[in-house]
């Protein structure tokens, strides 16, 4: 087990990481394979100008001089770690998506925007799900579009009071009526554990590539007015994973396509 004071160590190191260039981690990396643990500081180091940069390395040096860890450890934990970041970034990008009143800070995407990315870059298969949806014609048309490029379109909503649900609005029928080319499902076979339970997820993934995770149900208001929040996740293993997911509940008939609606 990793004592506390090498996870301190791995911790700083981890913030190095996430902050700077790959090469400039290895530059570090160099100098704290030669450097004396009892004497070391960012000053000594002679690496970063910035007060950030400064205060990163005071962390890692502290946490180095407590952990015990060699010289030659401490450098390769800090090149593998950098090595890690560096192929995330290549592998996998997570971007903030944003509906509401705007900061001037932070540049956002808004939800309609990122929703119509997923779907149009959908080549093979895409899966949908959300609470309700209602009065969004954009998202209608570019579902409609995929499934005319031959893309098998999947969307998971929640029932209606009248079929069982939780949602006074009938957002499978009118959904299987505008997109009749869909397979629209519903969760029905909830057993005791699950009683009263609804489809709360709000998740568009395409090809187990693309992932978008948001607070948006698919509705007008969602796109435009309210106040949305959301993560658009390309590469990597979580849009793989959430679509795998998915794709087993219907597998496994935990949710089902609609049928006689």
């Amino acid at each position: 087990m990793i004592s506390q004071a090498v996870q301190a160590f791995i911790n700083a190191a981890i913030s190095i990481a996430n902050s700077t260039r790959p090469d400039k981690v290895v530059q570090l990396a160099d100098k704290i394979r030669t450097a004396d643990p009892r004497i070391v500081s960012s000053q000594s180091l002679g690496w970063g100008t910035g007060a950030k940069s400064k205060q990163l390395v005071d962390e890692l040096v502290e946490a180095w001089i407590s952990s015990g860890v060699s010289a030659e450890e401490a450098a390769g934990i800090l090149i593998g770690t950098g090595g890690m970041y560096a192929h995330s970034a290549e592998t996998q990008s997570v971007e903030l998506v944003w509906t509401g009143p705007s900061s001037r800070l932070v540049p956002t995407r808004k939800t309609e925007q990122v929703l119509l990315q997923v779907i149009r870059g959908a080549k093979k298969e895409l899966f949908l799900t959300s609470f309700v949806a209602y009065k969004a014609p954009s998202l209608i048309d570019a579902l409609q579009a995929a499934i005319e490029r031959g893309v098998e379109v999947s969307i998971l909503l929640e029932s209606s009071e009248g079929h069982g649900g939780g949602v006074s609005i009938d957002s499978i029928g009118k959904m299987s009526d505008a997109l009749p080319g869909a397979r629209v499902l519903h969760w029905q076979k909830k057993g005791d554990k699950f009683a009263g339970g609804k489809v709360h997820a709000k998740v568009a993934v395409a090809d187990g590539r693309e992932c978008f995770l948001s607070s948006a149900n698919l509705t007008g208001h969602a796109m435009e007015r309210n106040m949305e929040a959301g993560l658009l996740v390309v590469g990597g293993a979580i849009p793989i994973s959430i679509h795998e997911h998915l794709k087993d509940l219907v597998r496994t008939e935990i949710v089902q396509a609609v049928g006689g609606r």
